[in-house]
């Protein structure tokens, strides 16, 4: 557990003896927002020391795939108590999915969610954009309004919907093409799964329940890759769950198309046999699929064929998991256990190491948002967005004493290895002792941070 020395009210932090992305201990030292210096034996100069021996320090974590909920769904989550629970994660900042309600197809709806994130100061909350009205799949959103909006959205989504009309997914392609943006699919035929329940496999057999068949996910994303070969534009592919899917997109990549890749980190542990439990905290979307899915996945995010990994943060108030399976909300929280599960299922394993972590947690994902000031290097003169770890912990998932309004986390009652000690957004200590401390809060628009670009701008 970090320690701290009381501070002169500088702003200033001295993180000493850290293992930089778990490398040999040095110290960062932290001033005005940005990383002022990394050497060993740093003098504090009046800074608040934090003895980070035994500690590995990160780039700040970024999530691809986050959902809020608010504005409309309040009940659920609210981008205060989602962003808490992002801090408290290591996250320095999320995504947040277009399907609220309102939906976020307009610019006014994506920059009121830009103000809600601000207002909170947690994270940075990048708004993610409609790809289509209403998601209703028939016309094209304000895809332009957006992008050049306050907010500056540059990734779109109607996640939880898939684009599923060929000729509308082209035109999204060409649309976002123009201002360097992405469209990030939700790969789910949906014929191919009308009133499908879990896995279309052995279990869901047994069990009685619709299944889901991976083709119903791979014939998307072979599509898709191809329209973006065709347009020169680019792909993101949300949440890929099956063996098959990873063989399209490496093949893909193989062929040079501008596709990236995510996976949730409980895709990359549990399996479809969790579901003969009947209880629906298993019960998502994408299905939870076999072990030798858990296993391609895992290997296809090691070698870099899947990019990132997106938790799919997915609250639900209690009364839509506490019920029959058939009639349960689709979806798992994830902010809080994210970090720790990779760390079970990839660094643990000997799959990865934490450069390896930082790649698919900060700098890939930042860099397919087109984040400028996130996932960047831990040195002098780069934005302080750091993330302290302490890879030794151990902790076990009680849902009751999380940050966030969903109760829903599918790790309830595991033992995890691994927990945030502290994160710093722009310089100021979000989390402190595994606990929230203060959030950063915003200077007014086009007002300039010394060392730093305007932080109130996007």
């Amino acid at each position: 557990m970090a320690s701290q020395q009381q501070d002169a009210g500088t702003g200033a932090y001295l993180i000493r003896g850290a293992a930089i992305l778990g490398g040999a201990p040095e110290d960062l030292l932290i001033r005005d927002g940005i990383i002022a210096g990394r050497g060993q034996n740093l003098p504090a100069d009046g800074a608040r020391v934090i003895e980070a021996a035994g500690l590995v320090a990160l780039p700040g974590m970024v999530d691809i795939h986050t959902h809020l909920r608010e504005p409309g769904r309040e009940d659920a989550e609210t981008v205060e108590t989602g962003t808490r629970a992002a801090a408290l994660g290591g996250y320095t900042a999320v995504h947040a999915m277009a399907n609220s309600t309102p939906v976020a197809d307009t610019a006014g709806v994506v920059e009121q969610v830009l103000t809600l994130g601000r207002t909170a100061g947690w994270v940075d909350v990048r708004p993610v954009g409609a790809v289509t009205v209403g998601l209703a799949g028939e016309q094209l959103a304000e895809l332009g309004a957006m992008a050049d909006s306050r907010a500056r959205v540059r990734v779109f989504s109607d996640d939880g919907i898939c684009v599923h009309d060929p000729v509308l997914m082209r035109r999204a392609l060409e649309y976002v093409k123009a201002f360097d943006g992405v469209v990030a699919q939700h790969a789910q035929e949906p014929r191919l799964t009308a009133g499908a329940q879990m896995n279309e496999g052995e279990v869901s057999a047994v069990l009685g329940l619709t299944g889901w068949p991976a083709v119903a996910e791979e014939s998307i994303i072979a599509r898709d890759v191809l329209l973006a070969q065709h347009v020169g534009s680019r792909l993101h592919v949300c949440h890929v769950s099956t063996a098959g899917s990873v063989e399209i997109i490496r093949w893909a990549k193989s062929r040079g198309v501008n596709v990236t890749a995510e996976v949730t980190p409980h895709h990359l542990w549990l399996t479809d046999e969790l579901a003969r439990s009947y209880d629906p905290v298993y019960k998502v979307n994408p299905p939870l699929r076999t072990d030798a899915d858990v296993q391609a996945l895992r290997a296809a995010l090691a070698d870099g064929t899947i990019d990132v990994v997106g938790t799919d943060h997915a609250p639900h108030p209690s009364e839509h998991k506490e019920c029959e399976w058939a009639q349960a909300a689709m979806g798992m929280t994830g902010l809080e256990t994210a970090l720790s599960v990779v760390q079970h299922t990839m660094i643990e394993t000997g799959l990865m190491g934490w450069a390896d972590f930082a790649r698919v947690t900060s700098t890939a994902p930042a860099a397919i948002g087109r984040l400028e000031d996130q996932g960047r290097p831990l040195d002098a003169g780069e934005p302080a967005n750091v993330t302290l770890v302490d890879p030794a912990a151990r902790w076990t998932v009680d849902p009751s004493k999380m940050a966030t309004m969903g109760r829903n986390s599918p790790f309830a009652g595991r033992e995890l290895p691994g927990k945030v000690v502290a994160t710093f957004f722009k310089g100021h200590p979000t989390v402190l002792d595994g606990k929230l401390n203060t959030p950063y809060r915003w200077l007014p628009e086009n007002t300039e941070v010394p060392g730093t670009a305007a932080a109130g701008s996007n």
